[in-house]
């Protein structure tokens, strides 16, 4: 387990992270509704997901460790809200932290250096599914300007029952319209 002390680090996530961010994800598929996903990857079937977040671009991967090698202590992604044309300016922002990292504000850290990344990128919206209850999402969420829009009701299923999704909204840097005559 990580010093409450270590120094954290955040920096992009690159292919030495894999099987550590593998690791991390298949606790919460195997332990938590906080992902719909019910069956654990390897860490080859996760190098699809890896590659689709270079380090740069709107679409990115912020990994937090400590020092120690081949651990992971969190991770915070943006990726594609929609595949269509029209939603190329909104991506979908999630945070996952090692449930043995502690509160040590990993997920603060990590949304920071996110949103810090894309502060270039040209996009306009940023979206969270938050599957419920989970207060400290929600309050994560909340803290950095996300504002609930709505919920999904019972749309998973997972350990046997269903799950609300609610999602959250925040805007990020207005994308200027070019408007014909002006």
């Amino acid at each position: 387990m990580p010093s409450e002390h270590a120094e954290v680090q955040v920096r992009p996530g690159g292919e030495d992270d894999l099987t550590a961010l593998t690791d991390l994800y298949n606790h919460y598929v195997r332990e938590t509704a906080i992902t719909f996903d019910t069956s654990p990857f390897t860490p080859e079937e996760r190098r699809p997901w890896l590659l689709s977040h270079p380090v740069d671009g709107p679409y990115r991967l912020m990994v937090a460790t400590d020092g120690t090698p081949g651990q992971i202590l969190g991770y915070a992604t943006s990726s594609p809200f929609r595949p269509k044309p029209a939603y190329a300016t909104s991506v979908e922002t999630t945070v996952y932290v090692a449930p043995d990292a502690g509160r040590r504000g990993i997920g603060t850290l990590l949304y920071t250096a996110l949103f810090a990344a894309l502060a270039g990128e040209g996009l306009h919206r940023a979206y969270a599914g938050i599957a419920e209850p989970n207060d400290a999402s929600t309050r994560l969420h909340e803290r950095f300007g996300f504002r609930h829009v709505g919920t999904y009701r019972e749309v998973g299923r997972k350990f046997g029952r269903w799950w609300d999704v609610a999602w959250y909204e925040k805007e990020l840097r207005p994308v200027q319209e070019s408007r014909p005559g002006r």
